[in-house]
């Protein structure tokens, strides 16, 4: 009698080796109600990766894919396959929700994790005619670009901020952020309030990973909860609109998810809450991918757990990118906060159909939900729609007594790394950085292989192995 194998084989894919960065084969199975990559290295021998812990939701991903939206050109051929020729290249499927440009290596923090390996030692920022640069091209590239997130480094430190902000603003950009630590935000009330002349159409992106000092000690190296309170303080003073946005390691800050949450509904300036697990590339102290590492649906999990607020249908994979992430949208009302997401026909956010929502309740409050989520645009409003912030949200009508600060976002973003790399993800990434070169190359990949010194091992790794996969 011939054996079972212990799994279920259900996909194939392309990963690669996390020693070596070699391409390989790899297998998606189902083994004790998780999800695994199962993968082997003819040098490094095999791995097995856990990818999720709830099958449903993995394949209910696969049923939230539309259309893939394309850039207005690609930056880079097709030689080598993915992920050695980023690009963009025309095999990509996504054009840039999101790109990142960053304008600076330097940091006043030397956080233990840091994708960007950014510290106070690095003394180097992106010149204007270099910023300028990278700019024509993202704007080339998207001829109006949803959002582009200036970074770093900690991009307040740049002796040019508010010029660069005026460069970005000057062009068809729909949303600007700003990524920071918020140490210039807490200690310089006049730069907060310079910041908020820039609204609207502007956001910071404040980094808040937990209310502890023990884990802000271990991801940031310092204890940072008087820095957040001072920060926050300023930014509700000028309603300056805020994502928080929190880095999970596991067993460290993932048991505050709710609280981050509430926070965050009670706070004039926030807009919502990215969490983002790490990402196992750049500067990782103290961080071991085996035991602390957090997959998606293990966050979307702790959100329902803990949030008091988002059940499972009102935390959906978003269709530009599923496997990465993840929504859910909340309206602040005077009755309370009520969940949106699931009020949605999902096809809306797979053909563009106009809303049909099903919701029981008061009717007045019904019509002013239906009216949020029209596709009757205002052009008069001054608030932003969602689908400018995220490509594959439905069009919002956002009407005086229903603004841009009644909506509240949580968003799961998970960024692939060496071991749990899938290459029909990758394809799908719609956040992106700006290569000083003018290159456009997702985030994932970058970070692997494409920033600073790596690409001089990339080079290798596509005389070796370019022309395998």
């Amino acid at each position: 009698m011939p054996k079972n194998r212990p799994y279920l084989f259900h996909e194939l894919t392309n990963s690669i080796c996390s020693t070596c960065y070699r391409k390989l084969e790899a297998k998606i199975v189902f083994q004790d109600e998780k999800v695994y990559l199962l993968k082997r290295c003819p040098t490094h021998g095999p791995e097995k990766v856990l990818i999720s812990t709830d099958i449903e939701y993995y394949k209910r991903c696969r049923e939230f894919i539309k259309p893939s939206e394309m850039p207005l050109r690609w930056n880079t051929p097709i030689r080598y396959g993915c992920p050695y020729d980023c690009g963009l290249c025309p095999d990509h499927e996504q054009h840039s929700c999101l790109t990142l440009l960053e304008i600076t290596d330097q940091c006043n923090l030397e956080c233990p994790i840091c994708y960007a390996e950014s510290s106070p030692k690095r003394q180097t920022w992106r010149s204007l005619a270099q910023i300028e640069k990278m700019l024509d091209a993202i704007v080339t590239n998207e001829g109006e670009p949803d959002i582009i997130q200036i970074s770093g480094g900690e991009p307040t430190t740049h002796p040019h901020f508010f010029k660069i902000l005026d460069m970005v603003k000057s062009r068809p950009v729909k949303h600007i952020m700003v990524n920071t630590n918020g140490l210039r935000i807490a200690s310089d009330r006049k730069f907060v309030k310079q910041l908020a002349s820039y609204l609207p159409g502007f956001e910071i992106y404040l980094q808040f990973d937990s209310f502890e000092a023990e884990a802000l000690e271990d991801l940031r190296g310092v204890d940072l909860r008087e820095v957040r309170k001072k920060a926050i303080q300023h930014l509700n003073e000028f309603n300056l609109s805020t994502t928080l946005v929190v880095t999970l390691k596991k067993g460290l800050n993932d048991q505050e998810i709710g609280k981050i949450i509430q926070y965050g509904l009670k706070q004039k300036a926030v807009r919502g809450v990215t969490f983002q697990p790490i990402q196992a590339a750049g500067r990782l102290n103290s961080y071991d991918p085996a035991t602390d590492r957090l997959t998606l649906s293990e966050v979307r999990q702790m959100i329902i757990d803990q949030s008091e607020i988002f059940q499972a249908e009102d935390m959906l994979p978003v269709p530009c990118h599923p496997d990465a992430l993840a929504m859910g949208y909340a309206l602040k009302t005077d009755e309370g906060v009520i969940p949106l997401t699931g009020l949605i026909d999902p096809d809306i956010l797979l053909k563009g159909r106009r809303n049909t929502i099903v919701f029981e309740g008061d009717e007045e409050l019904k019509a002013r939900i239906f009216e949020l989520f029209s596709t009757n645009h205002s052009p008069h409003s001054s608030a932003l729609s969602l689908k400018q912030l995220l490509c594959c949200l439905p069009l919002v009508s956002t009407p005086e007594e229903i603004g841009y600060d009644r909506v509240f976002r949580v968003i799961i973003m998970q960024f692939l790394d060496a071991y749990d790399f899938d290459v029909r993800s990758v394809k799908k990434s719609c956040v992106h950085i700006a290569h000083p070169d003018g290159r456009i190359i997702p985030f994932d990949t970058y970070n692997l292989f494409y920033r600073d010194e790596k690409e001089k091992r990339l080079k290798e790794l596509q005389a070796l192995y370019g022309n395998e996969g």
